[in-house]
C-alpha cells in the first residue's frame, strides 16, 4: 500500500496480524481506511443512520472473517465489498418491509427520497444529488457511486461488487440516464469527493483510477 510511513506495516499484516490474535492490529487498519469505507456506505445508504449501521455491520462482518481473507485481492478491495454488501443487504431488507419484490435486482425498488429536515438546505446541489441518487435501484447507485463518485475504475469496482465490468459499465450508464432527468438542473461548480468538477451536476461518464 502507497503512503505508508517507513516501518508502517502494510494493509495485509496488519490483516494477519489481527488473524493470529494481535488486539491492536484491526482497530488500526480500520482507522486507515474508515473516512474511505464511510465514504461508500453514506453514498450507498444515503442515509447517516444506515450508513453508520451498515459500516458497523461491515467491520463486525470483517473482523471475523479475517482468517478467511486469501489475499486474491487487495485488503482494501475486501474491506470495500463487505461494506458495499452490507450497505445493500440493509437496503434490500429495508425494501422488503414495504414492498414485495421478485425482479431482476438491478431494478430493485429504491423507495421515495426521504423529506428533507432544512428546506432551504435543499438547494444545495450536493443535496440535490444526494437525493436523486436515492431514486436509483440499489445494485445502480452502488456502480454509480464506486465508479462515478468515489473515483474507482471499473475494474476495481467490478472485483468490489462482484461483477463483471460489462454489468458495472451497463449499471454506471443506466444510473447516468436515470440521474438526468432529477440533477439537469444543477451546473458546474459541483465537485465530487475528489475535488473534481461535475459537469451540469451529472458524475462523470469516466471514472478515476481505484
Amino acid at each position: 500500500m502507497s503512503g505508508l510511513a517507513p516501518g508502517e506495516p502494510s494493509d495485509a499484516v496488519l490483516l494477519r496480524r489481527h488473524a493470529d490474535g494481535d488486539a491492536e492490529a484491526f482497530g488500526l487498519l480500520f482507522r486507515r481506511h474508515k473516512d474511505r469505507l464511510w465514504a461508500v456506505a453514506l453514498r450507498i445508504t444515503c442515509d447517516p443512520d444506515d450508513a453508520a449501521d451498515a459500516l458497523q455491520e461491515a467491520m463486525i462482518s470483517a473482523f471475523r472473517r479475517a482468517g478467511d481473507f486469501r489475499a486474491e485481492s487487495a485488503v482494501t478491495t475486501w474491506l470495500h465489498r463487505i461494506v458495499v454488501n452490507a450497505s445493500l443487504d440493509l437496503l434490500r431488507r429495508r425494501a422488503k418491509r414495504s414492498v414485495s419484490w421478485s425482479g431482476d435486482p438491478d431494478e430493485l425498488p429504491a423507495g421515495e427520497p426521504r423529506q428533507q429536515a432544512d428546506n432551504a438546505a435543499a438547494t444545495d446541489s450536493r443535496l440535490d444529488v444526494d437525493a436523486a441518487l436515492r431514486r436509483l435501484p440499489p445494485p445502480q447507485r452502488a456502480a454509480l457511486v464506486l465508479v462515478d463518485m468515489l473515483g474507482y475504475s471499473v475494474a476495481d469496482a467490478a472485483l468490489i461488487l462482484g461483477a463483471s465490468e460489462g454489468t458495472v459499465k451497463s449499471r454506471c450508464a443506466r444510473g447516468r440516464a436515470r440521474l438526468l432527468p432529477y440533477v439537469s438542473h444543477l451546473r458546474a461548480g459541483y465537485r465530487d469527493e475528489r475535488n473534481q468538477p461535475v459537469a451540469d451536476g451529472v458524475p462523470s461518464e469516466q471514472g478515476g483510477g481505484g
